[in-house]
């Protein structure tokens, strides 16, 4: 088997040793996990890169948001990297289709890896910052109720961490149903006519190549840039566009989540908003006082969340958590 692989880092596999690595490793989008190296796609190429672990310095997700996204307005899309930095100080970049698909790879590489930080400096930093300003928001003493919902609340984390892929998967379906419901059919008629237009350069790029026709390469160049460019993001009719299969994979996504959380007694949210970041809001919203049980913290969530709008500013955290959860109460406007 031909492996062509790029090394980033100071150390290299022999071709032996990187072919049987490469072929073995497990494959999570376009980057994967060896036992010897971490692999990482390049802008077209699946684990075109690879980097041997003990150069990895550090793994991170960065998000980027589409503009409007705290308004409600709009598309609400984002695209998720994977970024790795290496020991040499050299970083990396890796762009995710599937955002729940970073989150599972880093999941891995916390499992395998403990020691490779899975936050970014900046984030940590932040994070650590962010929870001591947060404590001082919180209320030396809670009532029995108080308590009793936090208990709750916490017990329904464990729960939903024992699975992960069920609320990674019910945020990337709420995500999708988001983007495709505000997707304009004018939008798609023009990636259609680009996408065509791109497929009649490159046939005739092809043909001007076996004519020695000038300029051909610069056609079939061309068109395959333009036709790759709205085929990747999703402007053409088809299954990832359809209205139909996007609510499809919401009411499956929320029906996996019903079933799941029926093993728990009285969960305290709806089955569309059974994600621990909404559960740890609420526990927020009750250490500061600001409700006592589980419905009065669900709705002070639903009102941060709507005040979140295109003027408020807010911390790294606070935004990659709305990133994670406002389209879970977008998609259902809001209701139970």
């Amino acid at each position: 088997m031909l492996t062509i692989t790029v090394p980033l880092g100071e150390r290299t596999l022999s071709g032996e040793a990187l072919r049987n690595d490469k072929k073995n490793c497990l494959r999570v989008g376009p980057c994967g996990l060896g036992e010897e190296a971490l692999y990482i796609g390049s802008r077209y190429v699946s684990r075109w890169y690879y980097v041997c672990w003990e150069e990895v310095q550090r793994v991170y997700k960065r998000v980027a948001m589409s503009p409007g996204g705290f308004s409600g307005k709009g598309f609400f899309g984002t695209m998720a990297y994977l970024v790795v930095q290496l020991a040499n100080g050299k970083e990396k970049t890796c762009y995710f289709k599937f955002e729940k698909e970073l989150d599972s790879l880093l999941d891995e590489i916390e499992r395998l890896h403990p020691d490779i930080p899975t936050h970014s400096v900046q984030a940590e930093q932040k994070l650590a910052a962010a929870a001591r300003e947060e404590s001082k928001k919180y209320k030396n003493k809670l009532s029995k109720t108080a308590e009793e919902t936090w208990d709750r609340l916490k017990g329904a984390i464990d729960h939903l961490e024992l699975r992960p892929d069920i609320y990674r998967n019910l945020t990337a379906a709420a995500k999708q149903k988001r983007i495709v419901d505000n997707l304009s059919p004018s939008v798609l008629v023009a990636g259609t006519v680009v996408f065509l237009a791109g497929l009649c350069a490159i046939a005739y790029g092809l043909y001007g190549l076996t004519a020695h026709t000038p300029n051909a390469v610069y056609f079939l160049l061309g068109g395959g840039a333009a036709a790759f460019a709205v085929f990747s993001a999703n402007l053409v009719p088809g299954r990832w566009s359809s209205r139909a299969n996007a609510q499809k994979e919401w009411e499956n996504a929320v029906r996996e989540s019903a079933e799941y959380i029926s093993g728990f007694r009285y969960f305290p949210v709806p089955a569309q908003y059974a994600h621990p970041i909404v559960l740890e809001w609420m526990i927020r919203s009750v250490r500061e006082g600001r409700a006592e049980t589980a419905y009065e913290a669900l709705e002070t969530v639903k009102t941060d969340l709507r005040n979140m709008n295109a003027s408020v500013t807010v911390t790294q955290e606070i935004h990659d958590d709305v990133v994670d959860i406002k389209p879970l109460f977008l998609v259902c406007d809001y209701a139970d």
